[in-house]
């Protein structure tokens, strides 16, 4: 960051394509796959596009708006993302990461995640599984969760919370985050 306030998007629109495109497509590409990741991040610009006039500052930034706008578009494609997530669980991981970045990358990614913790994502109810995943695929604070998706700061906080008790009740107690080897030594 330059320090430099981001440009409004009515004004210079260009500019929050060029500064954010990468991100929300990468976001994207976690959630649903790369094959659907150029697809969202195109409809999300489309419609920020549209909108830009009525962006708030006051309410998000746009990074921030720019996820509420990404996570509205995936929940279009929600029912892709679902059967992408069950059929990751029937079917396990993806060996194909070759380096230890890619590795990394895939072990949070809809491809990479383990079968069982795949399913259990899959099962939460769309605002639960929304929340989850822009803090842990997009790294977005409570703050930036609540104003990208327009709920208060206490409704994060509840479907985090939820998320997680149902995560960890589905994986039988485990640590979804911790690999089979880390949890038995």
């Amino acid at each position: 960051m330059t320090g430099d306030p981001p440009p409004r998007p009515a004004e210079r629109f260009d500019e929050v394509f060029d500064r954010h495109f990468a991100e929300i497509h990468r976001y994207a590409a976690k959630r649903l796959g790369p094959d659907a990741a150029a697809d969202v991040a195109a409809q999300t610009f489309l419609e920020a596009f549209r909108q830009r006039r009525r962006y708030d500052p006051e309410r998000a930034t746009v990074r921030t708006w720019l996820y509420g706008i990404a996570t509205k578009v995936i929940g279009k494609h929600q029912r892709a993302e679902t059967r992408a997530l069950r059929l990751r669980a029937r079917l396990g991981p993806s060996r194909s990461a070759e380096d230890h970045a890619e590795r990394v990358e895939a072990r949070v990614s809809a491809q990479g995640l383990r079968p069982d913790l795949a399913g259990a994502i899959a099962a939460l109810p769309r605002g639960q599984r929304d929340v989850l995943l822009l803090v842990a695929l997009a790294d977005l604070s409570h703050e930036e969760v609540a104003a990208a998706l327009g709920i208060s700061y206490g409704t994060v906080g509840s479907r985090l919370s939820r998320a997680r008790t149902r995560l960890r009740k589905a994986l039988g107690g485990t640590n979804p985050v911790l690999t089979l080897e880390e949890q038995h030594g």
